[in-house]
């Protein structure tokens, strides 16, 4: 049986009509919709299959919508394959820890409602924003992040680690608007994101604040399998590190090549994306690059739809 690693993306992955099929040739995968907006409170259905560009992005909504395709995902290959581990991007955390069964459904639909709400609500005027900075080295970044952070005055940070050349940073707007200047100047990009807020910075303080109760009352139990946490890059198999790394999760950057290192160096070979677009396999085989690795010698899937998760052939 295949062992895996499974990976969950987050915010940026949704698309129009995502997880329709599924639900529609699935009663469990319907009902887990119906659950979501239950606690949502939120037409979760109409946003995302009848709903705009626009609408599938706003934050409250989507948070607990991506939640449920991936876990939707998850369950239509379950019975397939062992998994060795699992790992989720930002918000994608919260479908790995439910996949190692850290949480149960309803606690992580709770949370993904709650967080998307808090999120959406931490920077009423509109002071923050992130921008993806590519074809830069990490030295690079970091200068660009000083020089723009000096001359502005303005709280900006590296929010993501992706790749090797690929990196988010988050902040107030002016900050990320000269940042983006900046990275050009080096002959890198600087790609400015339509999000609502400084996401994985300190700006979130007071959404992580109001967040932690919830997360401290839900059910935590220890790990079927390892989940490669954001915060820190390192395997959690245990229910406390699970919580710990979840609670620092919103202020802290994502370090996802550290966590995929960790997997490749625990032995991990094979992956498989479970998401409505494929985002995160494309970037196993550069956040290896420090292990001298051979792409072709890594297996990585992905399911984003009912036909992708027959056409994996498990």
């Amino acid at each position: 049986m295949l062992q895996p690693v499974l990976l969950f993306p987050g915010q940026g992955a949704q698309v129009s009509g995502m997880g329709r099929d599924l639900a529609e040739y699935s009663a469990d995968a319907m009902n887990l919709w119906k659950q979501a907006e239950q606690i949502s409170r939120l037409p979760l259905r109409e946003i995302f299959w009848e709903g705009d560009e626009s609408a599938i992005s706003d934050t409250r909504a989507l948070q607990p919508a991506l939640t449920v395709v991936n876990l939707n995902l998850w369950t239509a290959t379950a019975d397939k394959i062992a998994p060795c581990g699992a790992a989720g991007h930002s918000l994608g955390e919260l479908s790995a820890l439910a996949a190692a069964q850290v949480l149960p459904l309803k606690d992580v639909l709770e949370i993904a409602a709650l967080r998307g709400s808090l999120m959406a609500e931490a920077d009423p005027d509109a002071k923050g924003g992130m921008a993806a900075i590519v074809k830069l080295s990490l030295e690079q970044v970091r200068e660009v992040v000083k020089e723009a952070s000096s001359t502005s005055g303005e709280l900006l940070l590296v929010a993501n680690y992706n790749t090797p050349t690929q990196f988010v940073i988050s902040g107030v707007k002016e900050a990320v608007a000269l940042a983006c200047g900046k990275a050009r100047e080096r002959r890198g990009r600087g790609i400015e994101l339509k999000v609502g807020g400084a996401f994985h910075s300190p700006m979130m303080r007071e959404a992580a604040k109001e967040l932690t109760p919830l997360l401290r009352r839900a059910h935590w139990q220890k790990p079927r399998f390892p989940v490669y946490c954001n915060s820190n890059g390192k395997p959690a198999r245990d229910a406390e590190s699970a919580q710990n790394c979840l609670i620092e999760q919103m202020t802290s950057p994502v370090r996802w090549i550290e966590a995929v290192c960790s997997q490749y160096e625990d032995g991990a070979r094979c992956w498989l994306e479970l998401g409505p677009k494929s985002v995160l396999g494309k970037m196993i085989a550069p956040c290896l690059a420090r292990h001298n690795v051979n792409a072709d010698d890594l297996n990585i899937m992905s399911a984003s739809d009912l036909q992708s998760v027959q056409n994996l052939g498990l």
